[in-house]
């Protein structure tokens, strides 16, 4: 599996389905094999991190070329903003992305924070609406980012949300691995914190995605009353103590959580 838990295309046991394009597959994977780590590959980098011939990643990355995903020079390979129509499909039909912008805005005005609504994709929370007001992280995040929901307050939230079953599958799949000092990779910790999630309807992160960061989110419903997607406030630690994100940030944040959760509901009545 790679570093996005894309399972290697070459050989892959679905294959077996009749309902299973197994050409489409690879051509996909060959697309997330680029990120902000690894913008510009050449074939044999695609190659490695695909787990395709190098003989089957030119194909696909030839394809991509003649359909403008991907654009080439001295046998090093790049996406093209072309690239992007593929995530405005699903964001142009997600009501959500929509509806939570103002909120976003309102709520980073007020405060002078960044703000941020997520869902969760498999093993990550994926950014589908974003305010930032400064940069604290020293990644970028936009829409379409990507975190191990393990390590963040939206995470959080949403996995506290999954039914029993659900959790214990993502768990044993999950290689939980702290990625700062003060990191969370405990499976009997993260049970225990998720818990609290639950009793007290939002969590924080302090610092453990990133140094500096510390970030609180909160549950985000549908009509059903269900948890759909977190929304979060992050803020950098030298300008708020846990006490302080408590009294003035957690209020606000679940205040705009309400509001955004009631519109859901009417646009979805």
């Amino acid at each position: 599996m790679d570093d996005h838990g894309v399972p290697p295309a070459e050989g892959d046991e679905r294959a077996a389905s009749t309902d299973f394009v197994q050409s489409l597959a690879r051509g996909l994977t060959v697309i997330r094999a680029f990120d902000a780590r690894r913008p510009r590959q050449t074939l044999s980098d695609v190659a490695r991190h695909t787990g395709l011939t190098r003989a089957t990643a030119r194909r696909f990355l030839h394809t991509l070329v003649e359909l403008g995903y991907v654009d080439t020079a001295d046998s090093v390979f790049w996406l093209t903003p072309r690239v992007l129509d593929l995530g405005y499909s699903y964001l142009s039909s997600l009501p959500l992305t929509d509806l939570a912008q103002p909120h976003l805005e309102k709520l980073s005005s007020r405060l002078g924070e960044s703000s941020s609504v997520a869902v969760l994709d498999g093993a990550d929370i994926v950014y589908v609406g974003r305010v930032q007001v400064r940069r604290i992280m020293t990644i970028g995040i936009t829409i379409g980012t990507r975190f191990p929901a393990y390590a963040t307050s939206m995470g959080r939230v949403l996995l506290a949300a999954l039914p029993a079953e659900d959790l214990d599958a993502y768990l044993a799949a999950t290689d939980l691995r702290a990625l700062t000092p003060h990191g969370l990779a405990d499976e009997s910790a993260l049970r225990a914190e998720l818990s609290r999630v639950v009793d007290r309807g939002w969590c924080v992160v302090d610092q453990e995605l990133e140094p500096g960061l510390r970030s609180v989110a909160a549950p985000v419903h549908d009509r059903h009353g269900e948890v759909g997607a977190a929304l979060n406030i992050s803020t950098h630690a030298a300008r708020y103590s846990p006490d302080q994100l408590h009294d003035e940030l957690v209020p606000e944040l679940l205040a705009t959580a309400r509001a955004l959760s009631a519109d859901l509901a009417i646009v979805h009545r």
